[in-house]
C-alpha cells in the first residue's frame, strides 16, 4: 500500500493542488456555481486531447510538434463534411476524421522512423504541412457541426457533472486504459526507456514508434472534433495547444526522454492550468499580463523537466 501511494504521489499532490486552487476560484469568486466549472470543462477538452497526443508521443521517446495543426485538420474536415448533413452522415464523418487522425499521426512516425531525422525537426517540418492542409480544406472558419453532436458536450449531466468532463473520460478510456494494458502499451514504454535495450529484448521498435505516433495523431483528431462541437465551426488556423500540451504534460509526471509517465496526471495538470487563467480573469488582472503569467507557468515547467530529463539520462 505505501508503494502503491509513492507511485500515486504526484497524482495526489495535483490533486492537492486543484483542491487549492478550486478554493481559491471560490474565494476569488463566492457566487462561481456549476455552470462556471461546466464552461472550465468544455474549454478545457481540446488542451486535454492535445496533451494526451504530446504525452504518448513523450512516453515513446519523442516529441510531436505538430500535434496543434493536426487538430486543425480533424476541425475543418469536420466541419465541412458535417455541413448540411444529416445525423448518420455525421456520424459517418466522425469516424472518417478519427481515421483521418491516426493517418496523419502515422506518416508523423513513418517519416521519423524512414528518415532518422529527429522527432523535433520532422513534426516541426509537418506542423506546417498539416497547417497548409487545413488552409486547404477551409481557408477561413466555417462550416458546421451536427447538433446532436454539440449536445454531447454542451451542459451538465447532473450539477456539477459536465458533459464534457464525462466525454474526455469516457474517450480517454476507451483508448488509453486497453493501450496501457497491451503489449504495445508495454513496447511504448520500453521504447521510451531505452530504444537500443527495447531492440534488444525483440521490441518492434520502429513499428512501435509509428504506432505511437497514429495514436497521438486519433488523440489531436478527438482535440479538432472537440473544437468543432465546441464553437460549431471549423477553425484552420491552429490554436495555442502546442506548448500548453508539453507544460502539461511535464507537469502532470511525464518525463521528457520517455517510459515514465501516464494520462491522469497530464489531464489533472491541464484543469490546473485553465483554473490558473480563470483566477486570473476572474481576479480582473489584465489579459495581456494573463497571457505573460501563463507562458511564464509553462516555459518554467517545461524547463524543469528538460533539467529533470537530462539529469536522469546522466544517473
Amino acid at each position: 500500500m505505501i508503494r502503491q501511494l509513492g507511485k500515486s504521489g504526484w497524482v495526489l499532490g495535483l490533486v492537492g493542488l486543484l483542491v487549492a486552487l478550486a478554493i481559491l476560484t471560490k474565494a476569488i469568486q463566492p457566487d462561481f456555481s456549476a455552470s462556471g466549472f461546466e464552461s472550465l470543462a468544455r474549454a478545457s477538452l481540446p488542451f486535454a486531447f492535445a496533451t494526451a497526443a504530446m504525452t504518448v508521443a513523450i512516453l515513446v521517446g519523442g516529441i510531436d510538434l505538430s500535434v496543434a495543426s493536426m487538430m486543425a485538420v480533424a476541425s475543418v474536415t469536420a466541419a465541412v463534411l458535417m455541413d448540411g448533413a444529416g445525423d448518420l452522415t455525421a456520424g459517418l464523418v466522425v469516424a472518417f476524421v478519427l481515421v483521418v487522425g491516426l493517418a496523419m499521426g502515422a506518416i508523423n512516425g513513418a517519416l521519423i522512423v524512414i528518415t532518422r531525422v529527429p522527432d523535433i525537426v520532422a513534426t516541426l517540418a509537418m506542423l506546417y504541412v498539416w497547417e497548409g492542409v487545413a488552409l486547404l480544406i477551409l481557408n477561413a472558419p466555417g462550416g458546421a457541426a451536427a447538433p446532436w453532436l454539440r449536445e454531447l458536450i454542451v451542459g451538465s449531466v447532473v450539477p456539477w457533472v459536465p458533459k464534457s468532463l464525462v466525454f474526455l473520460v469516457v474517450c480517454l478510456a476507451v483508448v488509453w486504459v486497453p493501450l496501457k494494458r497491451s503489449k504495445l502499451g508495454l513496447y511504448i514504454y520500453a521504447t521510451g526507456s531505452s530504444e537500443l535495450a527495447a531492440y534488444r529484448s525483440g521490441v518492434p521498435t520502429r513499428a512501435t514508434r509509428v504506432a505511437a505516433y497514429a495514436i497521438g495523431g486519433l488523440f489531436a483528431a478527438l482535440g479538432g472534433l472537440t473544437l468543432t462541437m465546441s464553437t460549431g465551426i471549423g477553425e484552420p488556423i491552429p490554436g495555442p495547444y502546442l506548448l500548453a500540451a508539453v507544460a502539461a504534460a511535464v507537469l502532470g509526471g511525464v518525463v521528457l526522454g520517455g517510459g515514465i509517465g501516464g494520462l491522469l496526471g497530464p489531464i489533472l495538470a491541464v484543469i490546473i492550468l485553465r483554473l490558473v487563467r480563470m483566477d486570473l480573469t476572474l481576479a480582473s488582472v489584465d489579459p495581456n499580463v494573463t497571457t505573460i503569467v501563463e507562458g511564464t507557468i509553462m516555459v518554467i515547467v517545461v524547463m524543469l523537466g528538460g533539467i529533470l530529463a537530462v539529469k536522469g539520462r546522466q544517473t
